[in-house]
């Protein structure tokens, strides 16, 4: 009897082991069925998580290479404002030399004007002066015409008086020769006469 009551126990035991195997592995099954599904969910989840990866990669290629654009365009920039900060400097540098020049030329400017007020009254003296001496030129102009003309009249009347010489001076020429003539006739006339007078002389001392 008492074997028979510890083989019930061991019975009593085994089917209760057994109802707890079986629970577990009810339990098991629907875990495995579980994992499945979430092993499922978990590769579409992967593959989705791998399209997404695809397209960051893609996307992170291209802000990279935006991002190395925009250090060139950057370096670029930083190169195009050390150039412009020089230039800056030079025409500060030319400014200030054209300021000190404009005041150079300001003063210059100046003296040019008072410059151009002599010379403006010089020019209105020299009008003046230039008319006075258009004036004096017109009238030298006209006396020397008169001149001229009165050279033309003298010049003719020289060439008159000319021409009226030389036929005095023939005339004289004649005049002298006619003279030496004339005065040797007087010589041989007065030598006759001096001869008559002794003959005269002579003829009257013989009557006496």
């Amino acid at each position: 009897k008492v074997e028979k009551d510890n083989a019930c126990d061991r019975c009593d035991v085994a089917e209760e082991a057994s109802k707890a195997a079986k629970g577990r592995a009810d339990k098991a099954e629907d875990e495995v069925a579980e994992l499945v599904a979430k092993s499922r969910q978990l590769e579409v989840e992967v593959d989705m998580t791998a399209e997404k990866f695809s397209i960051v990669s893609l996307q992170l290629e291209e802000k990279e290479k935006a991002l190395l654009a925009a250090e060139a365009e950057m370096n670029a920039l930083s190169r195009r404002v050390s150039s412009l900060e020089e230039d800056l400097e030079i025409t500060e540098e030319k400014l200030v030399s054209a300021s000190t020049k404009l005041d150079k030329a300001g003063t210059a400017g100046d003296d040019a004007e008072r410059a151009k007020k002599v010379y403006q009254n010089k020019a209105e003296d020299d009008d003046k002066r230039i008319t006075t001496l258009e004036k004096e030129l017109k009238e030298a102009r006209e006396k020397a015409e008169a001149a001229d003309t009165a050279y033309d009249e003298v010049n003719k009347k020289l060439g008159t008086c000319e021409a009226d010489l030389e036929k005095a001076e023939e005339r004289a020429d004649v005049g002298e020769t006619k003279i030496l003539e004339l005065e040797e006739e007087l010589r041989v006339v007065a030598n006759n006469l001096k001869s008559l007078e002794v003959s005269e002389e002579k003829a009257n001392q013989r009557e006496a």
